[in-house]
């Protein structure tokens, strides 16, 4: 009886410990840190990622790099600002990539490659710059590719391990206007009428 006496009590006293810890005003310094940890944590998680992969967000500035393109060339993002810019992720053992390029290649790059408010480059990720340039031949691509060892390009953009291809629109103030994931032809054409649009 007296150990039974002596449970509830413990248990009582710890239920109030946790109901006094969990009212306890705003102003203490524990309960503050405690309450922007979790919800930094929780912004985090929820902006993480979007159901494609992707970690941003039209609207946003998009994230800048510096990437070495197949001519040894080093290009920054943000040294392209002031022009409309489409990034596309992609890799030679990428099917829906192979099928998408030649569509990049013929409805956007040839439009547009003499445009000096146009750029266009294409990220391979994780591969070198052999696979890289047959990558380009057997795709028939004439359109600048960069290259993205580690996929740490990638991953400023998307979280590593989601799937390419990927197309990103920037505006020429360096903010994303546009997101695509996988190849749709519906998808495709929206994209090609903004860049159309954009670029008047």
């Amino acid at each position: 009886m007296k150990m039974k006496i002596m449970n509830v009590c413990s248990m009582a006293l710890l239920a109030i410990g946790i109901c006094a810890c969990s009212g306890q005003k705003k102003g203490t310094p524990n309960v503050e840190v405690a309450t922007d940890s979790v919800e930094v944590a929780t912004d985090a998680i929820s902006v993480r990622a979007d159901s494609t992969g992707y970690i941003v967000r039209v609207g946003e500035m998009a994230p800048d790099f510096t990437i070495t393109l197949t001519d040894g060339k080093q290009v920054s993002l943000s040294s392209l600002r002031g022009k409309v810019v489409m990034l596309q992720f992609t890799a030679s053992w990428c099917g829906v990539c192979r099928k998408e390029m030649p569509f990049i290649e013929k409805d956007i790059w040839l439009k547009h490659k003499n445009n000096a408010d146009f750029a266009l480059i294409g990220i391979d990720r994780d591969e070198p710059l052999d696979k890289v340039l047959a990558f380009a031949k057997s795709t028939g691509v004439t359109y600048p590719l960069g290259l993205d060892p580690g996929a740490d390009i990638f991953a400023k953009y998307a979280l590593r391990e989601s799937g390419i291809t990927r197309n990103v629109l920037v505006d020429k103030e360096g903010r994303i206007v546009k997101l695509t994931r996988l190849y749709n032809e519906e998808e495709f054409a929206s994209l090609v009428q903004k860049i159309n649009e954009m670029l008047k």
